[in-house]
């Protein structure tokens, strides 16, 4: 419930931040509070004109009386009074603008504190702390620092130094590399029941003689395996019963990967695979165009010819990878059998030695 006290002015209400049980009454005016900060002329004008026991703590029975205001007791006398409000106003922490005033109702006490909330106090919670912006300067300044700290690296008499700063040079590019084609990896689709046509080894004799002498064909090149290929074999499947896919650049066992996906996206049947990297497919017996020939679970051709360009790479940043694996090894070894002779060489000194020092004293001895 609200105090029956009410602030009937702007000065009464000043008045209260230099009383804590007054303030602690006037909890319902807050918000007033909030938008009118008191001045130090109302604070030393009307702080004495408060009528004698006229606390409202001690209006609550069974109440102890609080402890003295801290942040302003006023001196004995006009004068030392207007000193020390002075003093406080002028050196206390206060934002510019307005003043901070936060209610804090932990333990079952209402608390008021002037300023800043600190960092605990915030629903106990720690906020991260921003991250600093850089400037333009410091970006070109930190990549400078980088760049000659590599050239330190690729410079350094030591050669193990050398190829280890390649080496994870390579190793990281490769790791780049892999988590670029994840990007390009096409989600199957859920694959329909296709039962394949049997076909006796008369009718593939015939369909792959047929093949061999029509010139119609399918060219599958860099980009490997997309959608324009499968929505070419159906436009050639429209008006022959069989066609070639020809596989110009090549590895060695690849086109059984590209026959064996053709079928799977086509639904046709492959006939035979020649020594030159051509494939014979026939469509079948009840053959229907399909309404969508290009299937969705395949890449389109800008996005297959970025896969085939970051698959070279990754092939040849491989290959880098182990030839410098290789000769770290051998540099490894030639250091260890280095150390291995010269430790033997230094030992036969040592022996060398010690037997001149035998003769030395057998003879002086003698």
């Amino acid at each position: 419930a609200r105090s029956p006290w009410r602030p009937s002015s702007p000065g009464s209400l000043a008045a209260g931040l230099c009383n804590p049980p007054l303030l602690y009454a006037l909890h319902g005016s807050l918000p007033l509070l909030l938008l009118m900060p008191p001045s130090p002329s109302c604070i030393l004008g009307l702080i004495y004109r408060l009528p004698p026991n006229s606390d409202p703590w001690m209006r609550f029975h069974g109440a102890n009386p609080p402890r003295p205001c801290p942040l302003f007791r006023p001196s004995p006398g006009v004068d030392g009074c207007a000193r020390a409000a002075r003093r406080w106003w002028f050196l206390s922490p206060v934002r510019h603008g307005s003043t901070a005033v936060t209610l804090n109702t932990d333990g079952g006490f209402a608390r008021f504190s002037v300023g800043d909330p600190g960092p605990n106090q915030n629903g106990g919670q720690n906020q991260p702390p921003a991250k600093k912006k850089m400037s333009k300067k410091s970006k070109v300044n930190q990549l400078k620092w980088y760049r000659l700290k590599a050239k330190k690296k690729m410079k350094s008499p030591n050669p193990e130094v050398r190829i280890r700063y390649k080496l994870g040079k390579a190793k990281r590019k490769e790791e780049w590399l892999i988590e670029k084609l994840r990007k390009y990896e096409a989600p199957r689709a859920p694959e329909l029941v296709h039962d394949p046509e049997i076909l006796t080894e008369e009718e593939k004799f015939y369909l792959k003689r047929t093949g061999e002498k029509k010139k119609n064909y399918v060219p599958v090149g860099r980009r490997g395996v997309f959608g324009g290929v499968v929505l070419n074999m159906h436009l050639h499947w429209k008006k022959h019963e069989t066609m070639q896919v020809v596989c110009k650049p090549c590895r060695p066992g690849q086109v059984y990967e590209y026959a064996e996906e053709l079928a799977r996206l086509s639904k046709g049947t492959v006939i035979d695979i020649k020594p030159n990297n051509t494939i014979i497919f026939y469509r079948g017996k009840n053959y229907v165009q399909p309404k969508v020939m290009s299937p969705p679970d395949t890449l389109s051709k800008q996005k297959a010819l970025e896969k085939y360009r970051y698959e070279q790479s990754l092939e040849h940043t491989s290959k880098f990878v182990e030839q410098l694996e290789q000769e770290l090894e051998d540099y490894q070894k030639h250091v260890a059998l280095f150390k291995k002779r010269e430790g033997a060489i230094s030992e036969q000194i040592s022996n060398e030695d010690s037997a001149v020092d035998d003769l030395t004293t057998n003879s002086d001895t003698d």
